[in-house]
């Protein structure tokens, strides 16, 4: 299945395609590089496109476009952290389920993680027009509710203990990546940064 379809498929309807994903036996490797990459890999591209050519316009200012260097930077930082972001949820989403009823499985956990941040990547694509940004605000919302839907599915969480798992894991995940994003954008900074004589 295309990369495209499946995005389409669990967007429009995750619980019909949920019970496919669980089924499915795909090898680490092709989830990451067949489909984690391309959709952030595209989100970073049409940021690099709007931050840099296109800009950032405020009222009463000139328009704000980022350094190519930095533009660069930003979005292979992006992909990255993307990329970061399945694992560190995986392993969070497999480290709480016996917590909550729920079988260990790190394949499931993966690609219950992977799957689930599709509408993010998606609405990333709107950042070739900055202004349209906001909307990923509203596909992290959704991000949230596919996850929860995938819990029961992938995690076999019981019905009841769906809701409590799915904001501990999405809290812990907030955290982990708040602290992986911290470290990483001070290193990516200084590296970044001009050098002193």
């Amino acid at each position: 299945m295309s990369v495209v379809e499946r995005a389409k498929r669990i967007i429009v309807s995750p619980a019909t395609e949920w019970p496919v994903i669980a089924a499915e036996s795909t090898p680490t490797a092709n989830l990451i590089t067949g489909y984690v990459l391309p959709l952030a890999g595209a989100a970073a591209i049409a940021a690099f496109i709007g931050t840099v050519l296109i800009g950032v316009s405020v009222p009463t200012l000139p328009t704000y476009r980022t350094p190519v260097t930095t533009g660069l930077i930003a979005a292979v930082w992006s992909v990255a952290m993307a990329v970061i972001g399945v694992f560190v949820c995986a392993f969070i989403a497999n480290a709480l389920a016996p917590t909550f009823g729920s079988e260990k499985s790190d394949a499931q956990a993966l690609k219950l993680a992977a799957y689930s941040f599709t509408p993010v990547w998606v609405a990333g694509l709107l950042q070739i027009f900055p202004p349209l940004g906001i909307l990923a605000l509203f596909a992290g919302l959704y991000a949230i509710y596919l996850l929860y839907l995938g819990l029961p599915v992938l995690m076999h969480t019981p019905a009841d203990k769906a809701i409590g798992y799915t904001i501990v894991l999405v809290v812990c995940a907030v955290i982990a990546m708040f602290v992986i994003g911290a470290i990483g954008g001070l290193i990516f900074g200084l590296a970044a940064a001009p050098r002193m004589i």
